[in-house]
Parts: C-alpha cells; structure tokens; sequence
C-alpha cells in the first residue's frame, strides 16, 4: 500500500476503509488538544470560583461549544469523509477557521487564565509573568496587526487550494494536521482583535473592528464563486473520487464553493451582531460613569454652596 497520498488508491475503497488504511490519525490529535483544552479552562474556572470570583457561564458556554465544533470536524467519521470529499473538507475547514475561532474567543481564554494563574512573586517569572510578557512581545504585535491577519487569512485560501501546496499536505498525516491546526490559528489570530474580548496587543475601535472584518470577507465570498462556477475539477487530491461514493468530482466542488460562500457570510452576522451588543455595552458603562461623576460633582457643588451660605452666616454675625 502506498502511503505517500491517496490518490491511487481512490477507486476502489470506501471512505472509512481509505482514510484507516493511510492511519489517518488527525483525530487522535485534535481529540487529545480538545480535551485538554476544556479541562483547563474548566481548571481556571472552579479556580476562580474557589476564590470567590465569578465568571459569566455564558463565556463558559461558547468556549465549550468552540471546542466541540473542532472536535466535531475533527474526531468523527466526517475527517474520513473529508480525505475523499472536497465537500466535506470545506465545511471542516470553514468551521476550524471561521466558526471555531469566534465561539473559542467568546470564551475569554486569555482573560481567564491571567485571571487563574498566580502571580509569582516581587522579581519572579512565573507562567502568569510569561504570558503578559508573550502579549506585549513584538512578535504578538506581528501576527495580529491587521496588515498581517488580512493577508494570511485570504492566503489560506487562494494561496493554498490553487498551487500544489494542498496536495502536497493531504499526501500526509503530519500535512493534513498541520494543515487544520494552521485554519484554527489564522482564524484565531484573525478574529482575536476583531472580538475584543481578551486583552491584545491591539485594541481598535469597533467601526475600525467592523472594516477589518468586512475586508477579509469579499475574498472568502470570491473563492467560494470561483469553485461554484469552474468547469472542470481545480484540486487535483480530488478529481478522481472513489465510484462507491457515488459522486462527480466537479459537482462536489461546486457544493464545496457553495459552502464556502455560505460560510463567508454567516460567521460575519454573527460577528456583527456580537460587535454591535459590545458597543452597546460600553456605550452603557460610560453613560453611567457620566452619571456618576455628575452625581459627585453635584455633591460638591451643594457642599460648596452650604459652606458659602454658612461663611456669610459666620459674616453677619
């Protein structure tokens, strides 16, 4: 059996067979990393609880159902299904890179764990220590600056379906891995200063926060219209599906454009809508601290008067 890629092998097994027989292990991986994320945000959770601290369930909630969905994607029978059909890989990888990413930042990761992590003390560094160093880093400033998120996030896709780039990594566990883990991270990179949930080296604006989402979207939308409206199969890993699938190649790329079309705008509703509530918020929190300070000046106010009345009081007498 030739386990360098998989497609000579295409046209006689089923997808089950075909993706156990090349040991396509990917789950295992993800399977581990998921659990393991969950764990420890559960870990940082209680922790604050114990102490006495609250953390919003809803955080908890959105975290969670992030990691299910990669987990979803990534350790069930559609992985094996999305090594023979480009369908399928679509929607794996628009919900590892667009859907995952926001429901895990949602969650507040970032915010949770300098929250957990103890301090480490006067002239120490800890992992607490670490981490704030590792935010502020030049490097962080790098990868979530919008000159490059942008980028990145529409090379993913142009860059990597249309050259040879993309059969070379399906011809491989390690690829296909590495593959899917780099959709999660542009799109955790992408959405982190966008959602302003944890702190960042970059904190815009939310209208600035809005055009920096809609600037990534359009080339999301084109890439989807390119593979709805080719003629002929654009991805040679899968020209030539298995006959037990019952499927035509250039069919099953028009669905996949389909669905990354789709996927180009849904996630960006969700995004909007979760911007707006955010603005809203905080437009809130400064109309009460307005209010407050307005209070306490008005306090001052009435005490100077009354000192006033009572010095020309003392005057008189």
């Amino acid at each position: 059996m030739d386990h360098g890629g998989h497609h000579g092998m295409t046209m006689d097994l089923p997808p089950f067979t075909l993706a156990r027989g090349l040991e396509f292990g990917g789950d295992t991986f993800f399977l581990i990393s998921c659990t393991l994320a969950v764990v420890l945000y559960c870990w940082g959770v209680i922790r604050l609880r114990r102490r006495g601290d609250s953390w919003p369930v809803g955080r908890v909630v959105a975290f969670v159902t992030g990691v299910l969905t990669v987990a979803l994607v990534m350790c069930t029978k559609l992985n094996d299904y999305g090594m023979v059909m480009f369908s399928v890989h679509m929607v794996q990888h628009m919900v590892i890179s667009m859907l995952s990413p926001i429901l895990i930042l949602l969650g507040a990761p970032v915010t949770l764990t300098l929250r957990a992590l103890p301090a480490a003390g006067r002239g120490r560094t800890g992992p607490r220590e670490l981490l704030v160093a590792l935010l502020h880093s030049r490097y962080m400033r790098v990868i979530t600056h919008p000159v490059f998120t942008i980028p990145m996030f529409i090379a993913s896709l142009y860059a990597l379906y249309f050259t040879p780039l993309f059969d070379f990594l399906m011809g491989s566990k390690v690829g296909h891995i590495a593959m899917m883990v780099h959709f999660l991270a542009v799109g955790l990179v992408f959405f982190w200063p966008i959602m302003g949930v944890d702190p960042g080296p970059h904190r815009p604006g939310y209208v600035m926060r809005m055009l920096e989402l809609f600037a990534g979207m359009p080339f999301h939308a084109f890439f989807g219209i390119a593979l709805m409206m080719a003629s002929e199969p654009m991805v040679d890993a899968y020209k030539n599906p298995a006959p037990s699938l019952g499927i035509d190649a250039l069919t099953d790329q028009n669905a996949a454009g389909g669905i990354a079309w789709a996927f180009s705008e849904i996630p960006s509703v969700v995004v909007l809508l979760a911007l707006v509530y955010q603005w809203y918020r905080s437009e809130q929190r400064q109309a009460r601290r307005k209010d407050r300070v307005a209070d306490r000046n008005g306090d001052r106010e009435l005490e100077a008067y009354n000192a006033y009345l009572a010095s020309l009081q003392a005057r008189s007498h």
